[in-house]
């Protein structure tokens, strides 16, 4: 055998022992879940991880990962694209275990769980301190346990944001404005009740839908946090108009499918839960960077990007709350006149 020969041979035996020793370790991995786990969990989300909803996610996955050595493995799935980008049919996948987990908005999940169009009452919460106030307080945990009853494990809260509204025809100082405008909505009655009031004409669209929407002019607007006015470059669409008038805020919620958490030990349950919680606190701080410090540095960004911001005076804003005051009432009835009351009285407290 000559030299070349052997140097084959001997590559390929060393190429064969990698290939044995791989499968030997991935099978090892394999024998090494306990009896009922997955090889891996799908986290549904609306957004990736250019946007802080997105990096709550990966934040969520990699401390699961971390603190259960690799037991639970948890693969994100953005764009809602377990269930085809629609982001309504989200919460139904969560129950039927199309989903594992998801990190889910208070809005896309409102038609399943009618609780949850609290957060979209307009004008009702009006800055960071009062939605902590009601997450982290008894409207919070009635929230949760409302969540549970409908059938998933909610661990964590998270946030989108405020809603703020960006359009390409004129600045926004009162309803009047708004008179014709073709606005970008989310899948919700309320929201079509809402700009309806305000004299818009709301089209429900897909967030997948909404850019080329308004690359086209098919829309004239839309209305969503400022993290993702920024990280989908909205100005790019046309978006030179944004007025920062802070109707509703859109909170997150780190749930999880019953069977899975069944399936999981009582020391995997609990450390995916303080993971929710960690991950869910990491992102809320992620999502308020730039409107929290001094100056509100983001707005300085957006302006730069030759965005006219705009905030409504006091007097104006009070034309937006009386013109959409019947929607709120209609959807008061609606979500449950005790848990308003209730959610009215922590926010009456919060000074």
């Amino acid at each position: 055998m000559t030299l070349i020969t052997r140097l084959r041979a001997f590559a390929l035996t060393l190429c064969g022992l990698g290939i044995a020793l791989s499968a030997g370790a991935v099978q090892a991995q394999q024998q090494a879940l306990p009896p009922g786990y997955k090889a891996e969990y799908k986290l549904s989300t609306v957004l990736g991880n250019a946007f802080p909803w997105g990096k709550g996610g990966d934040i969520w996955a990699d401390l699961v990962r971390e603190r259960t050595k690799g037991r639970i493995n948890i693969k994100m799935y953005p764009g809602t694209s377990l269930v085809g980008g629609d982001q309504t049919r989200e919460f139904t996948a969560i129950r039927q275990g199309v989903i594992d987990m998801a990190i889910g908005s208070s809005i896309n999940w409102s038609p399943q769980v009618k609780e949850l169009n609290l957060f979209s009452l307009p004008f009702l919460i009006k800055d960071f301190k009062s939605i902590d106030a009601i997450t982290g307080g008894d409207v919070g945990r009635d929230i949760f346990a409302i969540l549970d009853k409908a059938g998933v494990v909610p661990l964590a809260w998270g946030e989108n944001g405020f809603r703020e509204l960006s359009n390409s025809k004129r600045e926004i100082k009162t309803p009047a404005d708004l008179k014709g405008m073709k606005i970008r909505v989310v899948g919700s009655p309320l929201f079509i009740d809402m700009f309806t009031a305000l004299g818009a004409n709301p089209v429900q669209m897909s967030w997948a839908d909404t850019q080329p929407a308004l690359s086209s002019g098919a829309v004239d607007g839309q209305e969503n946090p400022l993290t993702i006015f920024t990280a989908a470059k909205l100005h790019t669409v046309a978006q030179k108009h944004l007025t920062m008038w802070g109707y509703m805020v859109d909170p997150l919620i780190f749930v999880v499918n019953k069977e899975v958490w069944n399936s999981w030990t009582a020391e995997d349950r609990e450390i995916v839960r303080k993971a929710a919680i960690d991950a869910g606190k990491q992102e809320i701080t992620i999502a308020r960077t730039g409107l929290v410090e001094p100056g509100k540095p983001l707005l300085k960004t957006i302006e730069g990007l030759g965005v006219t911001v705009s905030t409504p005076s006091a007097a104006d804003r009070e034309e937006f709350i009386k013109a959409t005051r019947a929607v709120y009432n209609k959807w008061k009835a609606q979500i449950g006149a005790p848990l308003v009351d209730k959610a009215e009285k922590t926010l009456a407290a919060v000074k």
